[in-house]
């Protein structure tokens, strides 16, 4: 069978259990034809002999994104009443208990999104608008990260910063605890260092890192507020934006219990992980109106 660069294929000796799209077909070290894939709805790379793949078929490719898309609108639906409650509380505080009819506005937590994959990046964004989040997103690959961090820190002054793109842990390169048996773990944490050697404040600037099966440990150590993946399981690519959004739209006076971000992921406790935390979302009035 012929592939190319694009094909939607599954891999049969993990049971077609992720759809991946193919990025490169290389040489291996023996010669033979490899592919590079990257999951079309986890965060994960990967590499496979041609005669590992098959193509997906397109109503096989639609079902399955159906079933994403499922699964995705059940956590946007716990995020929006969330958001809803907090909103409610919110008034009630800002308006003296509804004693005072002064209107009032929100100013969220403002995002910068570095994501090592155009794809998922635009995903990432699209949601972002429907939810209401303000954001910034950057096209980077990992391994660059860290060199153009601190620039854009200044650049954008961001309340949130998430920091993406693509991960694997891979047996063959070393145990779960060495780092470089991770393909790019090492990237996000010099990244994280980075940044918050510039911002040492956890709530000043909070950090979500890491993809697919990313060093989770390594990742808080250096500086993150949130991170995956504590049992190195494959994350869904929007799960960063659950996270933000919770952070973006809970008051500042609020700190959040860690558990109130993760139900309302994709992958939850097994993926992700994180700190205790101040919400970002800060209101202000009076509110005018332009004509």
């Amino acid at each position: 069978m012929q592939f190319q660069i694009g094909d939607m294929v599954v891999r049969k000796s993990y049971q077609r259990d992720i759809l991946f799209r193919i990025i490169s077909i290389e040489q291996s070290a023996k010669g033979e034809p490899i592919a590079v894939l990257h999951g079309d709805e986890v965060r994960l790379i990967a590499d496979a002999h041609l005669a590992d793949l098959e193509i997906v078929r397109e109503a096989e490719r639609l079902e399955r994104k159906q079933e994403e898309e499922s699964k995705m609108k059940e956590s946007l639906e716990m995020l929006r009443h969330d958001y809803k409650l907090l909103r409610e509380k919110h008034e009630y505080r800002a308006t003296n208990q509804y004693n005072n009819e002064q209107q009032y506005f929100h100013m969220p937590g403002r995002v910068l999104h570095l994501d090592g994959d155009s794809t998922y990046l635009k995903k990432c964004l699209t949601l972002y608008e429907k939810i209401g989040v303000p954001v910034y997103g950057i096209h980077c690959h990992e391994k660059k990260m860290a060199s153009v961090i601190e620039e854009l820190l200044d650049e954008y002054r961001p309340d949130l910063l998430v920091i993406t793109g693509h991960d694997a842990y891979s047996k063959h390169k070393g145990n779960i605890n060495n780092i470089n048996a991770y393909r790019h773990s090492k990237d996000f944490i010099e990244t994280v260092q980075k940044a918050r050697k510039k911002i040492p404040h956890l709530d000043q600037l909070v950090i979500f890192a890491g993809a697919c099966q990313s060093h989770f440990e390594s990742l808080i150590k250096a500086g993150a507020n949130f991170a995956s993946s504590p049992s190195r399981v494959n994350i869904h690519a929007l799960d960063p934006v659950y996270i933000v959004a919770k952070l973006s739209f809970t008051p500042f006076m609020d700190r959040i219990n860690v558990w109130e971000v993760l139900r309302n992921t994709l992958t939850r406790e097994k993926g992700l992980g994180g700190i205790e935390t101040r919400g970002l979302l800060r209101i202000g009035m009076p509110y005018k109106t332009t004509n």
